[in-house]
């Protein structure tokens, strides 16, 4: 079983369970406290969220990459040569490993969400999916789609920039640190609009597991209007934007293994 085709759907479901179980965990944790004595803030929840994408890295690395995100799949295998054959079951690898931890988190804050928000309603829902505006008014649905073709965009194409081997990558194995920075980043930076889904299977399937436990409006969003299709085509979409720039900009200028300089091999010995 080492190094199969299992393992890596495996690792991508654990990778992206990890990162749900810190991402909703810290979600939960800030929205059902007491107003008295808040457990966190919005920059808590950016923290913990790139602490989750560090960790699921790691968890995941070695065995397929950790992409634990669709749009990033999907942005490999368009321009990095990522197989297609591939993509589906990577996605459902991890759109399943975010619909457990969603479930976990769900049954364990139960009680904490029940005094909080007893009918289930979009004052608790954003613990497991996103809303434009984070459920206040304000914010269109096409700007949350720009939203988040931007945010994704940029993870991506700071993903690819990170690990290609030939652009001075973080060295001693601290490139999931630099990632979970970055998610970090984009969080602080780009959390307004539309709570910074940047994954679909990270919003999609805690959504559905939302919906099967209670929150009837779960794909809906606090207007009433079908939302839960957003969160999954802009970041697509983003990933996309991201690979080509990237491409564009950077990737066709970097050296190559052709450019590199060859070692200098022993000279011949000469005969006596």
């Amino acid at each position: 079983m080492r190094n199969s085709y299992l393992g890596e759907l495996s690792a991508e479901f654990a990778g992206t369970m990890i990162l749900i179980l810190f991402g909703n965990g810290v979600v939960a944790q800030v929205v059902t406290s007491l107003p008295d004595s808040p457990l966190g803030n919005h920059d808590s929840i950016a923290w913990a969220w790139g602490i989750g994408v560090t960790l699921g890295v790691y968890t995941a690395g070695r065995i397929s990459g950790a992409h634990i995100n669709p749009a990033v799949t999907i942005a490999l295998a368009a321009y990095q040569g990522f197989s297609w054959k591939k993509v589906a079951p990577y996605i459902l690898a991890q759109t399943l490993g975010a619909f457990v931890a969603a479930l976990i988190v769900r049954v364990t804050y139960a009680d904490l969400i029940n005094r909080a928000d007893p009918g289930h309603t979009y004052k608790t829902q954003g613990i497991f999916s996103t809303l434009p505006g984070n459920g206040e008014p304000g914010v269109s649905l096409p700007t949350a789609f720009l939203d988040q073709v931007v945010g994704t965009a940029i993870l991506v194409f700071v993903i690819l920039a990170l690990v290609n081997a030939w652009n001075n990558p973080p060295q001693a194995n601290l490139a999931p640190v630099v990632i979970g920075l970055l998610v970090v980043a984009i969080g602080m930076a780009w959390g307004a609009n539309a709570g910074y889904a940047i994954n679909p299977a990270r919003d999609f399937g805690p959504r559905l597991a939302s919906f099967i436990t209670g929150y009837s409006t779960a794909f809906l969003d606090q207007n009433g209007n079908q939302y839960w299709w957003l969160p999954i085509v802009a970041p697509i979409l983003g990933g996309l934007v991201g690979g080509a720039f990237f491409k564009v900009l950077i990737e066709r200028y970097l050296p190559t293994a052709e450019d590199a300089p060859q070692p200098v091999g022993r000279e011949p010995a000469r005969e006596a």
